[in-house]
């Protein structure tokens, strides 16, 4: 079972000083019986009182303020932690079975939120595309896997094409994105099909061939399996998301799990430096993720340590400004 050390530094310089900053965190890794966190520290300029409480998803959510003038603000969360891999669903129920005990949590509170996508000016042809890639014979489990290999497939990793502000209607007519795109286009399909669907945020962890997205903060998709539970699908890497993936927080989309955010009142000047680093705690090997195809998963090859870093576009320069991260 491999063990990573994550480190997520956020640092904003500002021209001139800025006073009363109210800024939310989400960088708690999950903990469950697939994620131990061994360690976790988190650090901030200026040493304010971070309030820690579970919002409506169950996730972790810090927020602090910082009242007093100041030239910036910088976060730095370390993690070491301890992943586990998640069994495959074994989807014997046959397909029908399965359809009908979707159908029947369709109203059941947990899962209102996860099935309900916002509209969007091409949401009748992004509809029209998920119905005719379904097939009745699938189960729901296969949907998803099907739905995943088409937005790998079908659209271009891009870093910089797309912003946190991105719609879904940009992201269909460019073709392309990132992580937080790919993720939100997977959700909406699976939502078409009255599967349940949830984003998540986190981080992958380095893969010796390679992971589009490894060493930075990342996202992905989960959806709700009859009789199983949820399971996360990665499309921007075509995989299931399985021991290289850190989970920090889930929603209805990005704006629910957003790493770090808030407002200050001052000057819009300012600039911000995000980096992550990412490797294993030792160097043994493990078996990585399986990876998809619509009919089946396949295997990668194994993982080392190889420690990446990333950075974030600038967001909403205005006097109140939301500071917000892409996930890539």
């Amino acid at each position: 079972m491999p063990v990573f050390k994550i480190k997520h530094i956020t640092h904003y310089t500002y021209e001139t000083p800025v006073r009363d900053s109210a800024n939310q965190i989400i960088l708690y890794p999950v903990k469950d019986e697939y994620q131990k966190v061994i360690k976790h520290d988190i650090t901030i300029s200026h040493h304010p009182d971070v309030e820690v409480f579970k919002d409506y998803y169950g996730n972790e959510v810090g927020i602090f303020t910082q009242t007093e003038p100041h030239h910036e603000l910088k976060i730095v969360s370390s993690i070491c932690v301890e992943t586990t891999p998640r069994p495959l669903p074994t989807d014997s129920l046959p397909p029908a079975a399965q359809w009908e005990l979707l159908e029947s949590i369709r109203y059941d509170v947990a899962f209102i939120d996860y099935l309900k996508q916002e509209n969007f000016e091409s949401v009748a042809s992004l509809r029209e595309t998920s119905l005719n890639l379904k097939d009745d014979i699938d189960t729901p489990f296969q949907t998803a896997v099907r739905f995943c290999n088409y937005v790998y497939t079908h659209f271009d990793y891009i870093k910089g094409v797309t912003t946190v502000n991105s719609t879904l209607d940009e992201i269909l007519l460019l073709q392309a994105g990132v992580c937080q795109d790919f993720a939100h286009l997977l959700t909406a399909m699976l939502r078409f099909t009255q599967i349940p669907a949830r984003y998540v945020s986190g981080y992958i962890c380095p893969n010796k061939n390679g992971m589009r997205g490894e060493g930075a903060t990342h996202a992905w998709a989960e959806v709700y399996i009859p009789e199983y539970g949820w399971l996360g699908l990665d499309p921007t890497n075509n995989c299931i998301a399985g021991e290289n993936h850190v989970k920090l927080a889930v929603g209805r989309n990005f704006s629910d799990c957003s790493p770090v955010k808030g407002v200050y009142s001052g000057g819009a000047g300012h600039t911000l430096d995000v980096t992550v680093s990412v490797g294993y705690d030792d160097h043994e090997h493990y078996d990585p993720e399986p990876f998809l195809s619509p009919a089946q998963p396949a295997m990668s090859s194994t993982v080392s340590p190889a420690p990446a870093k990333n950075s974030y576009q600038r967001h909403l320069e205005e006097i109140m400004m939301q500071q917000q991260q892409q996930q890539q």
